[in-house]
């Protein structure tokens, strides 16, 4: 932009009449040019246009259009039905809750395997390892899995306690309990 402002100052004097000269509007008037030198227009006479209605309405006439609806969907009927939006709902199907999984909620406590049980000034400590072999502490109250709750360590095991609700709000409660096995014991 600054370079056609420069030109228009410098010649100003010189062309009144100045217009920038492109040579991309050039190029686009040299095709058209050519492109009438080699496909020459035509004149529509009065009696060609008769002429070529008089054979579309023969063509017309002989071919009369069909619409086959074999192996197609009514384009006409809704996606939506009242059967889809009234759909019987199963009340004792159990919902999972849709928050984010962080720390041992990761895991499920059948993934995790019980590797140590430790005790420092009257707390609980447990360690367990996952498939990789990494190790993690629990203590009573951690969240394991996507319902499961530590609820208590005692000698040799951990008692997990997992608790699923309802569509209907009904709470189920089930009870895991992880073993510390001794070496050499599968």
């Amino acid at each position: 932009m600054i370079n056609r402002k420069i030109y228009f100052m410098k010649h100003s004097a010189d062309n009144i009449n100045w217009r920038p000269s492109c040579t991309r509007y050039k190029c686009v008037l040299c095709t058209i040019a050519s492109l009438m030198f080699v496909f020459p227009v035509h004149s529509i006479n009065a009696e060609e246009t008769t002429a070529n209605s008089d054979t579309l309405a023969t063509i017309e006439e002989q071919v009369p259009y069909e619409y086959v609806i074999e192996d197609r969907k009514d384009p006409f009927v809704p996606f939506i039905t009242e059967k889809a939006t009234t759909s019987e709902v199963n009340m004792d199907e159990i919902v999972d809750s849709q928050a984010e999984l962080t720390g041992m909620q990761i895991f499920e406590p059948g993934q995790l395997k019980l590797v140590a049980l430790m005790k420092k000034e009257g707390k609980d400590f447990a360690m367990v390892e996952d498939f990789t072999g990494k190790g993690y502490i629990i203590t009573i109250g951690t969240k394991i899995g996507k319902r499961g709750l530590v609820k208590n360590i005692v000698p040799n095991q951990v008692i997990i306690e997992e608790t699923a609700q309802t569509r209907a709000g009904k709470k189920i409660v089930s009870k895991t309990v992880m073993v510390l096995k001794k070496e050499g014991e599968e």
